[in-house]
């Protein structure tokens, strides 16, 4: 178990996250999330009466159509469950994603189109590991197809780099850090000694 033992406790709440990137026949991008939120107990909502427990509270999907530099071609939201009858309304509001660039500015630029009253803050959440998603997804197979080409072991320098020659990933997390034993091993031109 990858964590320690827990106190005793009951277990009142389930959210399940599950994020599918594919690719299309076209060659753009499929990246599909699926958010549901269950409680463990029955209760009773004026919109929809009673809920048994393991019902979906919420049960919400996104699917984003991407091309090879991330920019949002298609955009399509669906409320299937929701606490109030006019939670699947707003789920239109998400064509709005249409024309936006996953990358720097990506949360930004989700929350001048979709804050607030303008969207539904689940489905916003969503987008976060339907972004990282995306980004695991279409680097991945581009680099898994530069290794078949080359007949050669996955590499973190087959990812992108920034214009100025820094690996976009330097600094991104703890492995990626600029101390750390990969980009020394990977990237010894950007690695710098730990500070104790």
């Amino acid at each position: 178990m990858p964590l320690s033992a827990a106190s005793p406790r009951e277990p009142l709440h389930i959210r399940t996250v599950t994020c599918k990137g594919y690719l299309r026949d076209d060659g753009m991008w499929d990246i599909e999330g699926h958010l549901t939120d269950a409680k463990t107990y029955g209760f009773d909502n004026a919109h929809r009466g009673h809920v048994e427990p393991g019902n979906p509270v919420h049960d919400m999907w996104i699917r984003l159509t991407v091309d090879n530099d991330f920019q949002v071609r298609d955009a399509e939201a669906a409320t299937d469950a929701s606490p109030y009858s006019i939670c699947p309304d707003i789920t239109v509001n998400f064509e709005r994603l249409k024309g936006l660039t996953i990358g720097p500015g990506w949360r930004k630029q989700i929350h001048a189109r979709l804050g607030g009253a303008h969207g539904c803050t689940h489905l916003v959440e969503l987008l976060g590991p339907i972004a990282t998603t995306a980004y695991q997804t279409i680097h991945s197979a581009k680099a898994r197809a530069r290794r078949e080409a080359q007949n050669s072991d996955d590499d973190p320098r087959d990812q992108p780099r920034q214009e100025s020659g820094r690996p976009r990933l330097l600094n991104t997390c703890h492995a990626f850090g600029e101390s750390s034993p990969v980009v020394q091993k990977y990237w010894p031109e950007f690695y710098k000694a730990p500070e104790f």
